[in-house]
């Protein structure tokens, strides 16, 4: 037994030992592995380092232009002297028109001005920005030449224009199929994502830069802007021209440029190719844009305006007025708060404007909104926004109105409507509510923009005529736990909510 015993001790030592030879064999594949891996990445980086942006800038070059406008200028009219009529000075000032080409006959004269754009379609489509070409007479493109090729330059014609976006869309007549680059997708692009800018900067010809996508979603004045943001070097003369992925998509149109001396310093300024795109697919089809129209009036809704409605969470757009249009044929009312448009959740003012542009014509909707503590689902058919703006006649200036004190209120000296003072205030005959003949300049109301003049026409959503009325809106506000009170004001006609404290 002892013999046996020992024999199989003496195989289970053996065994152990191979396995631990077949564990020491193991780790050293693994750190063989490991450091092969180590060694490739450092390759792949060292490779992607050392990668040159030449070959993708040859690539979609032929595809960007430089854009030459003349515009011609009416001479001066009316009196051109600087000195009067038989004066000493008479003959030294004529003498002096004379030597700098001023013969007194106002002859008109031309304007040049540069920019950048690029083509979209073998069959000549080219996009730049609408004050590139704006008010001009001729408009030349100047192709980029290649290797050994010959500058070749083209006259274009204005296809349509979109001044909201500053988009505008081009069409030349070639002898043959044009180089052309497509739109990318510019919801995808990420901050950091690395672009190329091309274009004709200063008027020197092509010029190619590089950087990255700085931000995303910029607003800078217009009600549809969704601007991507670039340190990609962006100078006048980009105007117009494209901004490219890694890909050889354009993702946006150089637009503007933050800057103090009027030269690049890394701020740059692309709107997004997805808002280009659907502006110049209209262009391209109709010759002008087609936005829809829901016809409200609209401010976001801030955190005292939705504690005031008794909301969950500041979202939405507050509809502040429906003047005649489709909303108003669909009963949408002010003060419903407008939380989805098409199916599409909406947080704000801007995003809904941008829903609603982008909308087509005579479509109906569905426009869910919060009133009356609850939400209702509204079927709106959109109206155009181009013939609801032709159609506009403009708002009256606002008045001062006179002082007449009756009652101190929220720090806000407030006036039953009179026929006096719809006069003064050049109101309808109609009109009803509250004038405000006095604001306390320490008060919550005046740093919310409320001014003498302002006449309040809803008070937690209902109709006020009297002081009495807004003393009960405010108490009933109060019962019912809530900190504000939510205003409807109206300004030379254009309303706006105000939330106001009830706690002061």
């Amino acid at each position: 037994m002892s013999t046996r015993r020992a024999q199989v001790q003496a195989k289970a030592r053996s065994v152990s030992v191979r396995w631990d030879e077949v564990s020491v064999w193991m780790r050293l594949m693994w750190l063989a592995f490991a450091g092969s891996l180590l060694l490739l990445a450092q390759s792949v980086a060292a490779q992607a380092k050392s990668e040159s942006l030449a070959p993708l800038a040859e690539e979609i070059s032929p595809a960007v232009v430089n854009i030459t406008t003349s515009t011609l200028i009416e001479g001066q009219t009316g009196p051109q002297g600087i000195v009067p009529e038989g004066s000493p000075f008479e003959d030294f000032f004529r003498e002096f028109q004379d030597r700098n080409g001023d013969n007194g006959d106002n002859a008109p004269r031309r304007s040049n001005a540069l920019g950048s754009g690029f083509v979209i379609s073998e069959d000549g489509f080219i996009v730049t920005n609408n004050h590139v070409i704006a008010e001009a007479d001729e408009i030349l493109v100047e192709f980029f030449p290649g290797d050994g090729q010959p500058k070749k330059e083209l006259v274009a014609k204005v296809i349509g224009t979109d001044e909201k976006t500053d988009i505008a869309l081009l069409k030349v007549e070639a002898s043959g199929p044009l180089k052309y680059v497509k739109f990318g997708d510019s919801d995808v692009a990420r901050v950091g994502d690395w672009v190329i800018a091309m274009g004709n900067p200063l008027g020197q010809g092509f010029s190619v830069s590089a950087g990255i996508v700085s931000a995303r979603n910029r607003a800078l004045s217009g009600t549809y802007d969704d601007y991507i943001q670039t340190d990609a070097a962006i100078n006048r003369g980009n105007s117009g021209g494209p901004l490219f992925n890694m890909d050889g998509e354009v993702i946006g149109v150089n637009t503007a440029i933050l800057s103090p001396n009027g030269g690049s310093i890394g701020i740059g300024f692309s709107m997004a190719s997805n808002v280009v795109m659907k502006v110049v697919d209209q262009l391209r089809k109709y010759g002008e844009t087609r936005r829809g129209w829901l016809g409200v009036r609209i401010q976001d809704v801030t955190e005292d305006m939705a504690e005031a409605m008794g909301l969950e969470k500041p979202g939405g757009a507050l509809i502040s007025d429906v003047p005649d249009g489709p909303a108003k044929e669909a009963g949408l009312k002010a003060g419903d708060v407008i939380l989805s448009f098409d199916g599409v959740e909406v947080e704000d003012t801007r995003g809904l404007v941008r829903q609603v542009g982008e909308a087509e014509v005579g479509k109906s909707v569905r426009v869910v909104v919060h009133r009356d503590g609850g939400t209702q689902t509204v079927l709106v058919t959109l109206g155009r926004r181009e013939d609801a703006e032709r159609a506009d006649t403009g708002e009256e200036e606002p008045q001062e109105a006179p002082i007449e004190e009756n009652a101190d209120i929220l720090g806000l000296t407030i006036s039953p409507l009179t026929d006096t003072l719809r006069a003064d205030l050049g109101l309808d005959g109609d009109a009803d509510g509250l004038v405000i003949t006095d604001v306390d300049e320490a008060s919550e109301a005046y740093a919310k923009g409320m001014r003498a003049g302002d006449l309040i026409t809803e008070a937690g959503q209902q109709k006020v005529e009297t002081i009495g009325d807004l003393e009960a809106r405010m108490e009933e506000s109060r019962e019912a736990g809530r900190k504000s009170l939510l205003l409807l004001v109206r300004r030379g006609g254009d309303p706006r909510f105000v939330a106001l404290s009830l706690e002061n």
